[in-house]
């Protein structure tokens, strides 16, 4: 069983996680101590500090830290296929961490694949 979790707003992205669409999550900050390839971690939906609605266990199959300004495309679209541009992040970390975000902040791409059961 898994021991850790990685949590999702259901407004925000409640629905393609149980499409399976959503692969991956960008998280502020160096998160390599919380997250490592080969973890199983629960994917769960819900409020901060609220209750959460687990989803389905994945494995974590990669871990990058960067700072924003280096991130791709094809990274800023798994973390919201309607993104196109590192402004679109910044604004939704932004909201998500209250605070001012920028292009220099280091961010956590964590890559994860469902498990069947």
């Amino acid at each position: 069983m898994p021991n850790f979790a990685i949590n999702f707003y259901t407004e925000l992205y409640g629905d393609v996680l149980r499409k399976g669409r959503k692969t991956a999550t960008i998280r502020l900050g160096d998160k390599t101590a919380k997250y490592q390839p080969g973890q199983l971690v629960w994917v769960t939906v819900g409020q901060r500090f609220g209750p959460r609605q687990k989803l389905f266990c994945a494995i974590i199959d990669d871990v990058t830290v960067k700072p924003i300004q280096e991130l791709t495309r094809r990274e800023i679209e798994k973390e919201n296929s309607e993104f196109r541009h590192i402004d679109d992040l910044i604004t939704l970390l932004s909201r998500l961490y209250d605070r001012a975000i920028t292009h220099l902040d280091p961010v956590t791409i964590v890559q994860f694949s469902l498990i069947s059961e």
